[in-house]
């Protein structure tokens, strides 16, 4: 019980507060429930009654038109006796919600709210009080003993007669939240009765954002989003010092433009990846796979006889079109890509080989295969004239960046849209449970493993253009880790069935801001490695509490 000049109302003093509210919209949420018999209730009825029929396969096509025939007239009546009394509930709503909006907070949520924060202080002091105790008591204790082994267990004993406390503290807390929360909640109740559901934009974001300060938990916030506040820091960091250093702002129209140039090719990578990191899988092979494809198109669109050979062969393909080698360009880069990527994924599912094996062979293959083709030449320079037909820039704006928003967009309606998308998510999962439901495991890798080939062969083939061509066996080498990277930063978890493509994006972003702000501060190349490999062991750590919390 509360004392005279406390602020804090029991549960009886609560209840009488909300009362009054209580009644008056109660009997007002009658006189609209009586009205939306005959009419909205009675729509609502005969419309899944109608659904309901519908769906019967167990009725004649005949037996169907007539029973839905018959509710039809039902309907027109009901809809009728809705429209004709909609005014009258309109006003009814309106005269609650009116009393609603005078009395709930002034004489309802406010005085529940000041008696929370109290009740909160008074459970800090309890606990402070409780602290205070024990230790007193533990000191007492302890001076009175001499045996080391009696010492270790008071000792321990403490330490659980502390936590006991914690625990009743938090749980005093939660209880206030509850109230609290619940006191809030209720106005939308009423509200919820009197308009069947049907909330404005704003009662809509009020509701959200009391529920998330509701939810809200300190550690799960530091652990889904410490790492990006620690990143954004880094470049809060690298704004100040790059001016007092290079004497420019880092964060510039030009050199924004620039990143998202930069990260255009690299987010195709990262989408294809992040298919098979979702199956608890990874790619090696990756980096090769540009190179691969970085030498295939400069092969095929180069400016005039290739000055380089293949198996001893110099290629000449001046005489096609250059549309023509540019559409060609791109069918090589994806079939070829596409090839290693499906022997990977036939492998990884036939066989149950772990994809850091099937992958990591075919990363040998393939460099082993075009250093040896090739001689480990660069081709040159492709026709000038490609670039502008690829990836034009519209007043300076790169349009190589819409090539990689529309594979984001593709990528999240497959993921999100497609039977494939839910079975990858169920895979990644669980397989065994997947395949026990009906789901072919070995078709969902594979075809993951086909979605990232596909993947592969566009950003390599648009990294040729952005290069203007330069392609080489050695082309993309540590590209694989800057893939893998962006796709745990951006919360593609290992243990599989995790992720967003939304977080694949960012995660992209943030390695290709990092890398191009060091590289602008003349930091050294293998320092940024560094740099790197801190942001993934700190990354999958973050992950690795989060599962190991949820174990």
């Amino acid at each position: 019980m509360a004392n005279a000049n406390s602020k804090i109302l029991t549960a009886e003093q609560e209840l009488k507060l909300r009362k009054p509210i209580a009644e008056y919209v109660g009997k007002i949420q009658k006189q609209i429930d009586s009205l939306r018999a005959d009419g909205t209730d009675k729509v609502v009825s005969i419309q899944n009654q109608m659904d309901g029929i519908r769906r019967d396969k167990s009725l004649t096509k005949g037996e169907k038109e007539n029973r839905l025939s018959d509710a039809g007239k039902e309907l027109e009546k009901a809809k009728a006796v809705e429209a004709k009394n909609k005014d009258e509930i309109a006003k009814l709503i309106a005269d609650a919600e009116a009393y609603i909006k005078a009395h709930f907070d002034a004489e309802y949520y406010q005085p529940v709210k000041v008696s929370c924060a109290q009740e909160k202080v008074q459970a800090q002091e309890k606990y402070n009080a409780r602290v205070a105790e024990l230790k007193k008591q533990h000191q007492e204790t302890m001076a009175k003993l001499s045996d080391h082994q009696e010492i270790k267990d008071e000792k321990y004993v403490q330490k659980n007669r502390l936590f006991d406390a914690k625990m009743e503290r938090d749980k005093d807390f939660q209880q206030i939240k509850d109230r609290r929360h619940n006191a809030y909640s209720y106005k939308y109740h009423l509200i919820d009765m009197l308009r069947m559901s049907k909330f404005t934009f704003l009662e809509t974001r009020a509701q959200k954002w009391e529920n998330y300060k509701y939810t809200f938990n300190r550690r799960n916030f530091l652990l889904q989003n410490g790492l990006y506040i620690a990143i954004l820091l880094i470049f809060i960091a690298l704004c100040i010092i790059t001016p007092i250093v290079k004497g420019s702002p880092l964060l510039t129209y030009n050199n924004v433009l620039n990143i998202l140039q930069q990260a255009s090719p690299r987010m195709f990578l990262a989408l294809g990846v992040a298919g098979l990191i979702l199956l608890t899988g990874t790619d090696l092979s990756i980096g090769r796979m540009v190179g691969m494809g970085m030498t295939t198109a400069t092969i095929i669109m180069h400016q005039g006889i290739n000055t380089g050979s293949v198996f001893g062969h110099v290629f000449d393909f001046t005489g096609v079109p250059v549309a023509g080698r540019v559409v060609l360009a791109l069918a090589a880069c994806v079939v070829l890509c596409t090839f290693f990527t499906t022997i990977a994924g036939f492998f990884t599912a036939k066989f149950k080989m772990h994809p850091f094996i099937s992958t990591m062979a075919n990363m040998l293959v393939i460099f082993g295969l075009v250093t040896y083709a090739t001689k480990g030449v660069s081709f040159g320079a492709i026709e000038p004239t490609i670039p502008n037909m690829v990836i034009p820039k519209i007043n300076g704006f790169p349009t190589i960046i819409l090539w990689a928003v529309a594979a984001i967009v593709i990528v999240w309606f497959i993921w999100n849209k497609t039977t494939f998308g839910k079975n990858l998510y169920a895979v990644g999962g669980n397989p065994e449970a997947a395949a026990v439901s009906g789901i072919s495991v070995f078709r969902v890798t594979v075809g993951a493993f086909i979605l990232a080939g596909i993947l592969y062969g566009f950003g390599s083939w648009l990294e040729c253009a952005r290069m203007v061509g330069s392609g080489s066996a050695a082309y993309g080498q540590g590209w694989e880790m800057d893939a893998i990277a962006a796709c745990v930063v951006g919360g593609v978890s290992f243990t599989g069935g995790i992720g967003k493509i939304s977080g694949v994006v960012v995660g992209v972003v943030i390695f290709t801001a990092l890398t191009y702000s060091l590289t602008i501060l003349g930091i050294d190349t293998n320092l940024q490695f560094v740099f790197s490999g801190i942001i993934i062991l700190v990354a999958v750590t973050l992950d690795c509490l989060k599962y190991v919390q949820k174990k």
